[in-house]
């Protein structure tokens, strides 16, 4: 039975075998290209050289055991090993082909491989190689699938071992297959004893590749297979490194978050907490609460360590820029005693203040302490925490506690100094909830907005102030900054938008200088309550909007406070946002006009030359160095009748009032020429001494200025506590919180002087704090020291005198000058005709006197009641404008006055004596208006008050002693009656050498005066 399986297998292959040969031929001839090839039959010498090459293997098992144990291993095979076996399979057909020289048709294939490439990746096809070695299939069909040689195992035995080359054979070879086949055992084990096992290794072989060479080739490229699969392991190898990473990464984050998530919930923030300053810079610390391990000299002790603190222009003077310390000291620190325990966060230094030297601390550590005896150095979680501090004498630099410490007192602990080791400094602290109310914490009564505004915030604010009172405040802007801002102001009266009749007006003012933040503040809050207030009924708030015209200007100067408030309220030292854009310091920058009136002064200009008041402005002086901002807040002066004012400014704490500029002393050769004359009077003389000694500051309303001053600093709550001093010096106010700015910090051109003497109105400058821009948790407090003191310097406006000037037609008369006896300043009625006059209580001579009208003088007086006394006037027209005319005609020249005398009618019988008397009273005469010119250049030379005087005559008689002959009739010596309405055309040089009086003949005869009366108008 065996043995006819065995010739059924061969009698199958013999006839496959040509069908076999000519479908490889034909895919060649695709592959290739080439024309078509004839392929000869396989003979037995493949299966013998695979015996051969076989060696051991195919001794002692079956072929198909063999095979499949050849299978199994490739399978696993590495690149290297299957690129190996490529070149030694290379290198073997080579070698045979020289041996046959035959055509080499391994070598064809070869070619058309690449083409084969974009084929390979069919991976789904790859599980029906092992198929082979699913022997049990009894079906012929399905057993060559199982013998088909793998990709692998072609590229090692090659195209020769399966395609071997035609060979010349002997005519009488026979095929050794077919002998051996009946004697074949039945097992491929007998077969290996034999050589025609060869037949049975290479007919399954064929049989099974012979019906899928076609269908393999094209559907499998298995030379590529191997590097494939390799680049496959590549990729999914940097797939899953990729997912790792991702993965990674994503657990990373989910840790962060999960961290940050931890972080909040426990105590330590992740930022530094930000807290109020303790108190430094505005003195809320006592001096008794600083303390320094030395001092350089009496100058620089701990007091004067703090922020922003100013020296004194004398740097060896009592009043240094700051604490310096001993330079022959090792240790150094600089102390502050909060008085209780606190949350310190953070510490702010500063350099020394001074013009020529640059001394600062560069870096420093911190020290904190509940008992001031055992101290701890902060550290940052590795060594002591070195905080690094200034890099120049002027800007703040702050070093933050992360986390804040407890404690009581602090120690700042210099390690590294430029020039001197000089110090100034704040610190930033958080109180802690006690059972107690410390004396900074301050509950404000009234429910306003206390932060500190930007200019959009400031818009704002004033808007909805206006929505929410819009019968009593109007909002309007005085001009622009250089930068275009506007500048706002808010009108608050019972009728905005117009001036009443009778109704004085009242202006605030404040950021003259942009980092004075606190005036600002201040008005902000004063609109707010002011609105509040009338609308809850306030009776003193209602009586305020309904009797004044109230203007509050919050910012003149814009632009600087951006500047600053972008800054900081403590990290803008103390010059940040002063200027203006153009550089200009706009309370300095207004004309001096003090110069002018001085100047007229002393050559007898004034009034009549030169008036005391509304003195006009030099020309092109608005056209030369004046800010943008100076000319509106000028055009604003002069458009509104202002009574009354005040800039709020800050860095000091006191109330200042005019003259700001100091006159300069008068020189040695005026003082010789006015104390030779020895009928100068006292007033005259007092006022030259005084000038002297340049001690001439006050303005003839001295006394009203200073009461004006008294009203705000008196009704502040704090401002008059001078016991330890001003903020950078001693007191100079003598406790009473005022002083004259000339005699403390005389400046040219300020905005107060200006106002005096180009307006009616009086203006004091207000500084309220030393802390320029005090922190937001500061406002209420300072709210509350300040809130009486603003009102009441408003009520100020109504104490003095006011009225009305109408002609007697009742028209309302504008520009008319008012003028009180005594006091050598003016005010002019507004165009309403109305006026105001500032005047403590007393009584006042009041006199009104214009142009074309006849001057009309009243007794005033001003209690001690609230309110204004009125007190007006109604004037008649004058001949002056036909006396202007008349000396016109003249060219402006003086008119003599000559007296006329009429002639004496006496009778024809008249003695000759009454002719004797007529021609004494001829030379008398004349005598008489010589001595009457000199009198007139003796008062024009000596400045002294107004003749009024008249004299009478007797008339001259003559009698006879003829009983019939009466009295002759007489007529008296008329005389015009002139004014000396032309005593300003007699301009008198004080500086004349020729003494009129030396050509008086003293020895004359007394001369008869005559009848004239002498008045000045």
């Amino acid at each position: 039975m065996r043995a006819e399986v065995l010739v059924f297998w061969a009698a199958l292959t013999l006839c496959w075998a040509p069908v076999a040969a000519r479908e490889d031929v034909e895919e060649d001839d695709k592959l290739s290209g080439d024309p078509v090839q004839v392929r000869v039959p396989r003979g037995l010498v493949e299966p013998r050289r695979q015996t051969e090459e076989g060696g051991d293997q195919m001794k002692d098992e079956p072929a198909e055991v063999v095979q499949e144990e050849s299978t199994k291993p490739k399978k696993k095979k590495t690149p290297e090993e299957i690129e190996a076996a490529r070149a030694k399979k290379a290198a073997e057909k080579e070698a045979k082909a020289k041996k046959q020289k035959a055509p080499k048709p391994t070598k064809k294939p070869k070619g058309p491989k690449p083409t084969k490439k974009p084929k390979a990746p069919k991976p789904t096809k790859k599980p029906k190689a092992p198929k082979a070695t699913k022997k049990p299939k009894e079906t012929t069909t399905v057993q060559p699938k199982t013998t088909r040689p793998s990709l692998d195992q072609e590229e090692e035995l090659g195209w020769d071992a399966l395609i071997p080359p035609v060979t010349p054979t002997a005519p009488g070879w026979e095929e050794p297959v077919e002998p051996g086949l009946d004697d074949m055992p039945g097992g491929r084990q007998d077969n290996r004893k034999t050589t025609t096992t060869e037949v049975i290794m290479y007919i399954p072989e064929e049989a099974t590749t012979v019906p899928y060479v076609g269908p393999w080739y094209e559907e499998y490229d298995y030379a590529d297979l191997a590097a494939k699969k390799q680049e496959e392991e590549e990729e999914r190898a940097r797939k899953e490194k990729a997912e790792k990473a991702e993965k990674a990464e994503q657990q990373r984050k989910k840790w962060e978050e999960e961290e940050e998530e931890r972080l909040k919930q426990i105590s330590v923030p992740l930022e530094p907490k930000k807290c109020p300053p303790l108190g430094l810079e505005s003195h809320r610390v006592e001096d008794d609460q600083l303390l320094a391990s030395s001092q350089s000299h009496h100058g620089f002790t701990a007091q004067r360590g703090r922020l922003n603190m100013q020296g004194s222009k004398d740097e060896d003077d009592l009043y240094g820029g700051a604490w310096c310390a001993e330079p022959e000291e090792k240790n150094h620190w600089f102390e502050v005693d909060a008085r209780r325990e606190v949350e310190f966060t953070g510490v702010i230094t500063q350099g020394r203040n001074s013009e020529q030297l640059e001394d600062f601390v560069s870096s420093y550590f911190v020290a904190f302490s509940n008992d001031s005896r055992d101290w701890t150095t902060l550290q940052d979680g590795y060594a002591e925490w070195l905080f690094y501090g200034n890099v120049d004498k002027d800007t703040p630099v702050l070093g933050q506690f992360s986390p804040p410490v407890v404690a009581r007192y602090i120690r700042i602990l210099p390690q590294s100094w430029n020039g001197s080791l000089c110090l100034r400094a704040e610190i930033l602290a958080c109180q802690l909830p006690s059972s107690y109310r410390s004396e900074n914490d301050v509950n404000p009564s009234d429910d306003l907005d206390f932060k500190h505004h930007n200019y959009k915030d400031m818009r704002q604010m004033m808007k909805v102030i206006n929505e929410e009172c819009p019968n009593i405040t109007r909002i309007y802007n005085i001009g622009k900054s250089s930068q275009g801002l506007k500048m706002y102001a808010m009108e608050i009266s019972d009728n905005p938008g117009e001036h009443e009749t009778g109704e004085p007006e009242f202006r605030y003012t404040a950021g003259l200088h942009g980092n004075e933040a606190l005036g600002r503040e201040l008005l902000l809050l004063l609109m707010q309550f002011l609105c509040k207030e009338y609308n809850d009924g306030n009776p003193r708030v209602q009586r305020l909007v309904d009797g004044v015209r109230i203007h509050l200007v919050p910012s003149l100067n814009p632009d600087a406070y951006e500047l600053a408030f972008e800054m900081g309220s403590e990290m803008g030292n103390w010059a940040l946002g002063h200027w203006t854009e153009e550089g200009y310091d706009i309370f300095q920058n207004f004309p001096d006009l003090n110069s002018v009136l001085w100047g007229a002064e002393d050559r007898g200009w004034v009034p009549r030359v030169v008036p005391n008041h509304h003195i006009p402005l030099p020309e092109n002086f608005l056209n030369g160095s004046l800010a943008t901002e100076t000319k509106a807040i000028i055009s604003w002066m002069e458009r509104n009748p202002f009574v009354l004012g005040a800039n709020l400014q800050g860095g000091e704490k006191l109330v200042v009032y005019p003259f700001d500029m100091q006159r300069p002393a008068i020189s040695l050769t005026d003082s010789q020429r006015w104390r030779s004359n020895a009928n100068m009077n006292e007033e005259t003389w007092a006022r030259i001494q005084r000038q002297r000694d340049g001690s001439l500051r006050e303005t003839p309303d001295d006394a009203m200025f200073r009461w004006l001053a008294m009203s705000y600093a008196h009704s502040h709550l704090t401002m008059t506590e001078t016991y330890r001093g001003s903020c950078h010096g001693d007191d100079v106010t003598g406790g009473q919180g005022i002083a004259n700015r000339a005699s403390w910090d005389p400046v040219v051109g300020s905005m107060n002087d200006f106002s005096y003497l180009h307006t009616n109105c009086f203006e004091l400058s207000i500084f309220l704090g030393c802390d320029k821009f005090p922190h937001e948790s500061e406002l209420p407090l300072e709210w509350e020291n300040n809130r009486e003191a603003l009102l009441s310097f408003i009520e100020q406006v109504n104490r003095g005198i006011k009225g009305v000037v109408r002609d007697v037609e009742g028209n309302p008369l504008p520009n008319v000058t008012i003028s009180v006896e005594g006091i050598r300043h003016d005010v002019k009625t507004a165009p309403g005709g109305d006026y105001w006059r500032l005047l403590n209580p007393g009584e006042y001579r009041v006199t009104a006197k214009v142009d074309g009208y006849t001057p009309q003088t009243r007794l005033c007086m001003v209690g001690y009641d609230s309110g204004a006394t009125s007190c007006s006037f109604t004037l008649a027209k004058s001949n002056w404008d036909r006396i202007k005319q008349i000396m016109a005609l003249h060219g402006k020249r003086p008119i003599r006055l000559v007296p006329k005398v009429t002639e004496v009618k006496t009778t024809a019988a008249s003695s000759p004596a009454t002719t004797a008397a007529g021609t004494g009273d001829g030379a008398s005469a004349q005598n008489a208006e010589r001595l009457r010119r000199l009198r007139i250049m003796r008062l024009r030379r000596l400045r002294q008050q107004r003749l009024r005087a008249g004299l009478g005559t007797t008339p001259a008689t003559t009698t006879t002693t003829t009983t019939t002959t009466t009295a002759a009739p007489t007529t008296i010596p008329e005389t015009e009656r002139t004014t000396s309405w032309y005593d300003s055309w007699f301009p008198v040089d004080s500086l004349m050498t020729e003494n009129p009086f030396d050509r008086v003949d003293f020895n004359s005869e007394s001369t008869q005066d005559y009848p004239f009366e002498y008045t000045i108008d």
